[in-house]
């Protein structure tokens, strides 16, 4: 899905880390190319019907993959009937060829997921985490977690580690290793990778995480909000048109995606959903305000009242419809999975009675793609989104 993403490009590699950014240098042309070998998926697509869809010439077009080839990206799929003339050759791309890293840290638990070209899955590990333990405890913590993600499918031995030795500064990546993006919670700026003040853990602020990773792991690191990393991982992934991904686990957010693309905003902050403010004098919230959506609804879910946190969901949700007219609600985290049929009736609900209220059609609302891995998956889409011109991280 073209440009489903937003500024900037992972950072400079650290130590150790040449040639491992190579993919997302790549001309504009060439990611056209490599975007429509991995929509194609096995069965491939043939040079003419590359011309025709990236509006390049056929000359363009054999350099082009004639070099993807060489490098090890793409790889003959066959032949296809034409309708005239010889039998078309058909590419196809190699999955194998490149790898990312996505990492989730939540309030109480780091997910990190290894992927390849296509964003498949193909090793992952989950660990208990304290996001308030401090940095070096979080960044140790992080490093252990990635050093334990199977890494068979980069052809290695089932319990490699993607980042090669587990002692910090002698880290030698993988060769075929992009690079790892970090989804978390914000607020954070996206464009230079530092922390703001996370919600409920507010010695993080100014904290360049970006920066200090990239050093320690020896590999380009992106870092994005988890909502925002969740928005564009589903974009990517062929949900289309403009969506608001909710995510409700330890805390509750929002990821936009308006026009095909993650909204941002100027200063990478928009989608603190949780922190609308729904009842003046309403119970305190971890941001400082009181009666936030957020306080609300995990305050329902202490209670073990998950219909009333639907509810207020709901609320939170019709007032973003409203404001957005976006065409669906997708919903996500652990709270939800835990009970999705009560989260999507009771969301539908009080968007249904906003619908009837104002005359329009009611915005469809259904679980997220991914289940719980959707934000470390996301996160890994920070990193492969330029190598197929969608900007991504």
């Amino acid at each position: 899905m073209r440009g489903a993403g937003g500024p900037g490009t992972p950072g400079p590699a650290g130590p150790g880390g040449g040639g491992v950014n190579l993919l997302a240098l790549r001309s504009h042309n060439a990611a056209l190319v490599l975007d429509l070998l991995r929509a194609a998926g096995d069965e491939g697509i043939s040079r003419l019907e590359l011309a025709e869809r990236t509006g390049l010439t056929p000359q363009a077009v054999s350099k082009i993959t004639a070099r993807l080839r060489e490098d090890g990206l793409a790889a003959e799929a066959g032949r296809r009937a034409s309708t005239g003339g010889k039998p078309r050759t058909v590419l196809r791309l190699v999955p194998e060829a490149g790898h990312a890293v996505g990492v989730h840290l939540d309030r109480d638990e780091v997910r990190a997921v290894l992927v390849d070209l296509r964003g498949t899955v193909v090793g992952e590990r989950r660990a208990a985490l304290d996001l308030g333990a401090g940095a070096e405890a979080v960044l140790g913590a992080v490093r252990e977690t990635l050093t334990g993600v199977p890494a068979a499918g980069m052809g290695g031995e089932g319990n490699a580690s993607p980042l090669g030795p587990a002692r910090p500064g002698q880290a030698r990546p993988d060769p075929t290793l992009l690079g790892v993006g970090v989804a978390l919670p914000g607020p954070l700026d996206h464009s230079r990778g530092v922390l703001h003040r996370v919600t409920g853990f507010p010695e993080w602020d100014g904290f360049p995480l970006r920066e200090v990773l990239a050093e320690r792991l020896g590999v380009p690191v992106v870092v994005d909000k988890d909502t925002n990393a969740a928005a564009l991982g589903l974009a990517a992934g062929g949900q289309g048109g403009s969506f608001a991904y909710l995510h409700l686990g330890t805390g509750l957010g929002a990821g936009l995606v308006i026009g095909g693309s993650v909204h941002r905003g100027a200063r990478t902050g928009a989608g603190e959903f949780g922190h609308q403010v729904i009842q003046l004098d309403g119970p305190n919230c971890t941001c400082g305000n009181r009666g936030c959506v957020e306080a609300l609804c995990l305050g329902a879910v202490e209670r073990g009242d998950l219909r009333e946190a639907a509810r207020v969901l709901g609320a939170g949700a019709a007032n973003l419809v409203g404001l957005l007219d976006i065409d669906v609600v997708l919903l996500g985290g652990r709270t939800v999975a835990a009970a999705p049929e009560t989260f999507t009736d009771g969301v539908g609900a009080v968007l249904e009675a906003w619908a009837r209220r104002t005359g329009q059609d009611a915005v469809p609302v259904r679980v997220a793609a991914g289940g719980g891995g959707a934000v470390a998956a996301g996160a890994a889409e920070l990193v492969l989104g330029p190598v197929f011109g969608r900007g991504g991280g």
